[in-house]
């Protein structure tokens, strides 16, 4: 008879009887907070509850500034364009991410650089960085990725030796901390996306973090239509009130409401501890990982003195599990545990989400820089070996649960491994 689930066993956790926990959470306190917004007529456009949340997110990060966009795609968007960076511009970004750090650079009409990751954190590998800057090179966007930080040391060395803009994209690190400076404050901005299984979300959303005044007056502008910050709207007769008037931007609308703002208000309360029980339960799971063949955990930096885990990640080795495939692996283990394991990005030189050439009638500029767009131009080997054959990432979700749960995690694994030849 099958022990694994995946063949017909049991399964070591009926999720009917003992579920997960919940995500997105709420309490009535978000309820309160979105019913004080539709009662008081005050929606959108600046309203008090989203200044305020800016007011506590820069609080909260470290920096001078925060401001709420429609989400954590535009956010590096308007990142790129306020920093003036555009056609005839590089971006080196990582080959590991979500497809949207690089459409961001195509958006503005520079070129991304693709470079691979380091094989431990699944970070963007300042050595390869170094690699691929060129005259060209104006930018690095560093994505802290899953629960690992890129080096911010490494790179910000790189940045000041060739007059490099750093854009930190944090989408996955709401709260983590690289030598105590929170995520978001240590490049010139922060990108932060609160989508729906972010670990702090409106549904949608997102958020730029400076403490430069200049790159704030012109961010604050490309989110809102153009208006410099102290350009207001009066809103008995819908008109502006241009106390600058000339100074204008070109730009469009990628404000939030004031609805996003309130819960967005309650889950900041909320993220401190629901940080901390991620990384005491990610921790202890670690630690469990040393006693089971096959499997590692992600290299945690000494200077990380906080993490915070969008996914959690393990790393796998399919020799101990006599030649048995990643994706195999990871299908037994959902069996077992009830709740999705999934693989890590897909490389972007690969990725079919991650496309420049279908889109000739907005990309297509020159042959030459049609050419430069090709993802497929660049070798990213780690990039494909963590997709192919190692990564293993579950929501933070499981995470949010007890220290019997990652026992059970630890347990799921291996029975996996004591019961690999049912799966060969």
């Amino acid at each position: 008879m099958s022990q694994l689930a995946i063949k017909g066993g049991k399964p070591l956790r009926d999720v009917k009887a003992n579920p997960w926990p919940k995500w997105p959470y709420w309490d009535d306190n978000d309820k309160k907070a979105l019913i004080k917004v539709l009662e008081s007529g005050v929606w959108s456009y600046n309203g008090p509850v989203e200044q305020q949340f800016n007011q506590a997110y820069a609080e909260f990060t470290g920096t001078k500034y925060a401001l709420s966009v429609a989400n954590g795609t535009v956010s590096i968007q308007l990142a790129l364009e306020a920093l003036g960076i555009g056609l005839g511009d590089e971006v080196i970004v990582p080959g590991l991410t979500w497809q949207a750090t690089a459409a961001t650079v195509l958006d503005v009409n520079a070129v991304p650089i693709l470079v691979d990751v380091d094989e431990e954190t699944w970070c963007i590998d300042p050595v390869a960085v170094e690699r691929a800057i060129t005259s060209r090179t104006k930018a690095i966007i560093p994505v802290h990725l899953y629960g690992c930080f890129a080096d911010m040391d490494a790179i910000l060395d790189l940045a000041q030796k060739h007059n490099l803009k750093v854009i930190e994209d944090c989408a996955h690190k709401q709260g983590a901390q690289w030598k105590d400076k929170k995520a978001g404050s240590i490049g010139i901005a922060g990108s932060f996306s609160f989508q729906l299984s972010k670990l702090m979300t409106a549904g949608e959303g997102g958020a730029l973090t400076t403490s430069d005044d200049a790159l704030y007056e012109k961010l604050d502008a490309l989110r809102n239509c153009g208006r410099r910050p102290e350009q207001q709207i009066d809103a008995d007769k819908g008109a502006g009130i241009y106390t600058d008037e000339g100074n204008f931007i070109q730009s469009g609308n990628y404000r939030i409401t004031d609805f996003q703002a309130a819960i967005l208000l309650e889950a900041l309360k909320r993220l401190p501890q629901h940080n901390q029980t991620r990384e005491k339960n990610a921790v202890y799971f670690n630690s469990l990982l040393a006693d089971i063949p096959g499997v590692l955990p992600m290299r945690r930096d000494e200077r990380e003195t906080m993490e915070a885990y969008y996914n959690f990640s393990i790393r796998y080795k399919k020799d101990a599990f006599k030649g048995l495939s990643v994706e195999v692996f990871r299908q037994a283990l959902e069996k077992e545990i009830g709740t999705p394991v999934e693989s890590s990005y897909e490389p972007l030189n690969s990725c079919a989400l991650y496309t420049p050439h279908t889109k000739p009638w907005r990309y297509k500029i020159t042959e030459q820089h049609w050419r430069d767009l090709d993802p497929r131009r660049f070798d990213l080997p780690v990039c494909r070996k963590v997709f192919q054959e190692e990564s293993v990432c579950f929501h933070h979700t499981v995470l949010m649960g007890t220290k019997k749960d990652m026992d059970l995690l630890a347990e799921a694994i291996q029975k996996i491994y004591n019961n690999v030849d049912e799966l060969l």
